[in-house]
């Protein structure tokens, strides 16, 4: 039980640094990011928040 509440804290930690989507520091962290690297949805989202 004690591994599981701290999985859930260290996911939660991590998921709370990470800058919000569509915000100009995700779109700069985005552009430094190999496009090879990128999911369906970053591609998504990018073309959304970044470009228009």
């Amino acid at each position: 039980m004690k591994k599981a509440v701290s999985l859930f804290i260290l996911v939660a930690f991590i998921m709370g640094c990470a800058p919000e989507i569509g915000s100009k520091e995700w779109c700069e962290n985005l552009k430094e990011k190999p496009k090879g690297d990128w999911t369906m949805t970053e591609m998504k989202d990018y073309t959304k928040h970044c470009i228009f």
